[in-house]
């Protein structure tokens, strides 16, 4: 969607900081022997204390609606992880919280990746160029550039320092929906794919992973997995398009070892 005024920009602002503060919560609850399906519930919690609804559930899948409030992946889980019911997490897990919620009718999607202590030096890498490849795209949310400004950097930085990034899942719009235009590919050449206007709302996001960039669903029909079993690292920010890009989600000072 594209913002139309400033009071339009302050309800959206007050939703995503909303959101904020019960991913944070969601965050500071992570521990080893914990399940991921008690994060998705205090998430529920959350979201009913506040008297709003979380944005992925219900959403349509190839088999079912999904039913969770967040979506929690671990390790080799990349995207659209299940809170699992039966394995707990681990030390040395690397886990990624995917939430939002909606907010007087907007939509709100960000993820950030958190590891278990301890992490060896290469997950600990692994989470830090994932976080460092999205935040140095967002100077490229300016209007007359396209998507592939965005997703150049993000490629860059990621193979700069020896990842890749998954091709099958983007970036995207949002506003009234989940999942609005433009489409925003983790690579691509600047000046290709589509134009950013002035007031637009995306979603800059990528899955760094240290080997193969090859994924399958799994047959619970909606966690995503790398062929390889490598660990992914996920970042997404929630920025509105204008010359100097405002971030509305800065979840940039979050620790990424808990």
């Amino acid at each position: 969607m594209i913002i139309q005024n400033d009071q339009e920009l302050k309800t959206y602002q007050k939703g995503v900081d909303l959101a904020m503060k019960i991913l944070l919560q969601l965050n500071h609850s992570l521990k080893p022997g914990i399940l991921p399906i008690d994060i998705d519930q205090l998430a529920f919690k959350l979201c009913d204390q506040h008297h709003v609804k979380p944005a992925f559930f219900g959403t349509g899948g190839k088999h079912a609606n999904y039913q969770h409030a967040a979506c929690i992946s671990v390790n080799d889980t990349a995207v659209h992880g299940i809170p699992s019911r039966t394995e707990v997490f681990k030390i040395g897990d690397i886990v990624k919280i995917d939430f939002g919620i909606i907010y007087q009718g907007f939509y709100t999607d960000f993820c950030v990746t958190v590891g278990l202590k301890q992490l060896t030096p290469a997950q600990t890498k692994l989470i830090q160029v994932a976080k460092k490849a999205v935040r140095a795209s967002i100077e490229q949310a300016i209007p007359g550039n396209t998507t592939g400004h965005i997703g150049n950097v993000i490629h860059a930085v990621a193979k700069k320092s020896g990842f890749d990034v998954l091709k099958q899942y983007t970036g995207h719009g949002i506003g009234k929906t989940l999942h609005d235009s433009p489409v925003i590919p983790a690579h691509g050449t600047p000046g290709q794919g589509e134009l950013l206007q002035p007031g637009m709302v995306i979603c800059l996001e990528a899955q760094l992973v240290t080997a193969s960039d090859q994924v399958e669903v799994s047959e619970d029909g909606w966690s995503v997995k790398t062929v390889d079993h490598g660990p992914v690292a996920m970042f997404e920010y929630m920025v509105v398009v204008q010359d100097q890009p405002l971030v509305l989600n800065p979840t940039f000072d979050w620790p990424i070892i808990v």
